[in-house]
């Protein structure tokens, strides 16, 4: 017996919950590493490029969680309202194989890849 939507919807708002606390977590470890550096200038150049790559990295981690975030919103969003499953384009099922996969999917398949190519420069009219 396959997955239901109602089950997705509470896999997606489960992880929608604790990508939030991660994303809580940076701002707050971002925070603290800000205050101990205040005052206090680094030692070498090396730590200060080393801190600053670390910086970089999270900084761009914690930017696709929120992208991330915010399409489980929308799919959430679409739930509330009834069309969860339904792609936002041809407004067709998605498929529960794509939703089991990806929760917070918002186009089919056909749709995807048709914005894909058209993301590539390859734009083909459906």
């Amino acid at each position: 017996m396959g997955v239901t939507y109602d089950e997705l919807v509470q896999r997606l708002r489960e992880e929608h919950e604790r990508i939030t606390k991660r994303v809580e977590q940076f701002r707050s470890d971002a925070s603290q590493s800000r205050e101990m550096r205040e005052g206090s200038p680094f030692g070498k150049k090396d730590d200060e490029a080393t801190k600053a790559a670390e910086f970089e990295k999270r900084l761009a981690l914690e930017e696709g969680l929120k992208r991330l975030l915010g399409e489980m919103k929308h799919a959430l969003s679409k739930s509330d309202e009834g069309t969860y499953g339904l792609c936002d384009i041809c407004g067709q099922s998605i498929g529960i194989d794509r939703l089991e996969a990806l929760p917070q999917a918002h186009l089919c398949l056909s749709c995807k890849a048709h914005e894909t190519r058209s993301a590539k420069g390859k734009f083909l009219p459906k």
